[in-house]
């Protein structure tokens, strides 16, 4: 309960953020680059909010393992490695993305804050995704 209300507390901090540099229809480039990162930060929140329930169902399958005869690494195990790597992936490739696009430039954080955003949004969908 306290997560859902911090949750909607960020949301609601996001929300008037966003309306106080016109993210609806940003002017000029300096609100386009606060508004990717907090577009960025919107989907970030959601995506720990998903996380922490991936981790809890994985956890419980890996309750159900027989240790016995199987002595892979547990589900949870493999899935911080995996969400470790693609972290590294996101921001990684987001930097490319940015360079290529306007290394230097005043459109960069704007760039890169787009390319988090929609990554961050696929691994939403890859991680909901998971044990259907």
């Amino acid at each position: 309960m306290i997560r859902l209300l911090l949750a909607l507390a960020l949301q609601g901090s996001l929300d008037a953020r966003a309306r106080e540099f016109h993210c609806d229809d940003p002017q000029n480039q300096m609100e386009m680059n606060i508004c990717a990162g907090l577009d960025f930060e919107r989907a970030d929140a959601e995506l720990n909010i998903l996380w922490r329930q991936v981790v809890a169902s994985a956890r419980a399958r890996d309750r159900e393992l027989d240790r016995r005869y199987d002595q892979r690494p547990t589900s949870e195990a493999k899935l911080r490695e995996a969400q470790r790597a693609w972290l590294v992936f996101r921001d990684a490739h987001c930097a490319v993305q940015g360079y290529d696009e306007a290394r230097g430039g005043s459109m960069e954080p704007m760039v890169y804050g787009t390319c988090r955003a929609e990554l961050t949004r696929q691994r939403i969908a890859q991680l909901r995704g998971l044990g259907e």
